[in-house]
């Protein structure tokens, strides 16, 4: 190979390793939202919803797994009430803590029985992002756990809607508030359920959104947070997404403290809600974090986690 050619091939390697540096420094923007979500979680099993004491004097006990009904395969509501569509006596599978148990069920027991079971999980959050660039989304900032389960569930899909605030019980010192909201699935949902992590729930924007998108801020990293203050961007009426004052008072890795500092927030809700996880944190313009949790004897203080690492544990 003579001089010229090997200058024609390092040329281009130099300007690819120029390059690199330049695009990893890029600052990453998301959108931040604010809005109340209903979520949606199709189980992967139909569940015993809470103990239920059988004309047999038995109990069918609560997070029990519906296996099988007249031998055929259960694994949703539509399943449960097809396989009953006999006559008579009705058997019925379960499996309640790795034990299997078949129990005869007369036709109007069995009937009466599936109001008591479930095949989804439901509940309300906040909206915390969308990435503009590969139209992801992040919510919550804590896991879903299943109230029946106690624990995080297996699920075979799952839906995010817009959510619409109808009520709001105060927060008082010992007694956490929450939103009363009714869920808008009449509309197109928002996104796909995707993960559900310690982090939050994680998923696909399909931009079934009503209305126009807010700008794209940029993130702001753990090292340049600092206590002060900040705002939170949630919903406490309706649909409408309003902004509050808080003071950030501690920063410690990915973890953060505030104390609500609006007086409009504070006499409207008492500080921090049940339905406010996920609702984006703000500061000097730029994208701070997400609330998780508040203190419930001081509902004033709250805590959160930093937005640059719900995106690290969304990938």
């Amino acid at each position: 190979m003579n001089r010229r050619w090997r200058q024609l091939v390092i040329l281009p390697m130099l300007i690819f390793l120029l390059v690199m540096p330049i695009q990893a420094l890029a600052a990453k923007k998301l959108i931040p939202m604010g809005e109340a979500i209903g979520i949606q979680l199709q189980l992967s099993h139909v569940f015993v919803a809470h103990d239920v004491l059988l004309a047999s004097n038995q109990w069918m006990k609560g997070g029990a797994v519906i296996e099988k009904i007249n031998d055929i395969p259960v694994k949703s509501l539509a399943d449960a009430k097809q396989a009953m569509a006999k006559e008579g006596q009705q058997k019925w599978t379960i499996n309640n803590d790795g034990k299997q148990v078949t129990l005869e069920l007369q036709n109007q027991e069995a009937e009466h029985i599936i109001s008591f079971l479930k095949d989804e999980t439901d509940g309300v959050g906040t909206l915390t992002y969308i990435d503009p660039e590969t139209k992801n989304y992040g919510a919550l900032g804590h896991q879903i756990v299943d109230s029946t389960l106690q624990e995080a569930p297996v699920f075979r899909a799952g839906s995010i809607f817009l959510a619409s605030i109808q009520q709001i019980r105060k927060s008082t010192p010992g007694q956490p508030g929450y939103k009363i909201s009714s869920i808008e699935k009449h509309q197109e949902r928002l996104g796909s359920i995707d993960k559900n992590t310690v982090y939050g729930i994680f998923g696909r924007w399909e931009e079934g959104y009503p209305q126009r998108l807010p700008k794209a801020i940029e993130i702001m990293h753990e090292k340049d947070i600092k206590t002060g203050k900040a705002e939170i961007y949630t919903a406490i009426e309706g649909r409408k997404v309003e902004t509050f004052s808080i003071e950030i008072t501690k920063v410690e890795n990915e973890r953060l403290e505030f104390i609500v500092s609006d007086e409009k927030l504070i006499e409207k809700t008492g500080g921090i809600l049940q339905g406010m996880s996920g609702s984006p944190i703000i500061q000097d313009g730029r994208f701070v974090g997400a609330v998780t949790h508040m203190f419930v004897e001081e509902p004033k203080k709250g805590a959160a986690l930093t937005v640059a690492e719900m995106l690290r544990k969304s990938s």
